[in-house]
């Protein structure tokens, strides 16, 4: 059976609309992946809101929703999305990262939509909306033969990466996260290991990394590096700094095919075919 992925929101931080990013996309991070009838969302960024319209046109009525943490670029398209308004449907939205005292994942994002910061509470929401919490760490086992393995990383108030193994192949998730120079996250590596696709947080480049460091965002040099450590076929370069427009991108797609044939830089709407 297929295992496919799409990209519906690339951008980190904060959503950048306008005519300097129409190429790579402004929306923040949200990724679909399918696989043996099932349908993955990793994070609510804004660009869920465009996942929830193609949905309802596909009719696909249920999904896991699978959260990397709970920042505000990765959860504030939730309230837009819209199958969530429908009560025929029905989505199990997860998270690892989250300590016992905040309440879980519902607390969380029910939180966002309280007033005064929005008029339309959680409650509103028809769905069928299951909210489960786990420790990242786990292994979770989503449907016939879709194993997800999660990971812990370092990311200010925690995060959680993902590992999709279906039929032989594997797709991993791996954004919002610090990686220590000349020190490979062994984490990382033993999640990614032999991975097709491996997305990973490339907000800066290895230069801008020294000013940033404490921010909880990684290198596309970085994530290049496990990559060929780990033996990943693909490694996508994804959640853009809202600073980097086309221009930027453009030079960086170059510099970064140049380096290593196996990387891909994240677009919006982007097709993957896992394996």
């Amino acid at each position: 059976m297929s295992f496919k992925v799409k990209f519906w929101g690339v951008r980190g931080s904060i959503a950048t609309p306008g005519p300097r990013y129409v190429s790579f996309g402004g929306n923040t991070s949200c990724i679909e992946v399918s696989c043996a009838g099932q349908r993955l969302i990793f994070d609510a960024g804004t660009g869920i809101r465009n996942l929830g319209h193609w949905l309802t046109k596909k009719n696909v009525h249920n999904a896991h929703l699978l959260l990397s943490h709970t920042h505000w670029d990765h959860i504030n398209g939730f309230p837009f999305f819209s199958p969530a308004f429908k009560k025929e449907n029905h989505f199990t939205i997860m998270a690892g990262h989250l300590a016992p005292e905040t309440g879980g994942i519902r607390e969380v994002l029910a939180s966002q939509m309280n007033q005064p910061t929005f008029p339309v509470p959680i409650d509103i929401m028809q769905a069928q909306l299951s909210f489960e919490d786990f420790t990242a760490g786990d292994v979770l086992n989503l449907g016939p033969d879709v194993r997800v393995t999660t990971t812990p990383l370092n990311h200010p108030d925690g995060a959680t990466g993902y590992r999709v193994d279906h039929n032989g192949h594997a797709f991993c998730y791996v954004t919002d996260t610090e990686h220590v120079p000349g020190k490979p996250d062994e984490r990382i590596l033993a999640l990614i290991e032999g991975a097709d696709i491996v997305v990973y947080d490339c907000t800066y480049n290895d230069k801008e990394f020294a000013s940033k460091v404490g921010w909880g965002h990684s290198t596309w040099q970085e994530g290049m590096r496990l990559c060929q450590a780990a033996n990943v076929r693909q490694h996508v370069i994804f959640h853009h700094d809202p600073d980097h427009e086309d221009i930027y991108m453009e030079r960086l797609e170059e510099e970064a095919r140049y380096e290593w044939i196996g990387n891909t830089v994240a677009r919006e709407n982007m097709r993957l075919r896992v394996g």
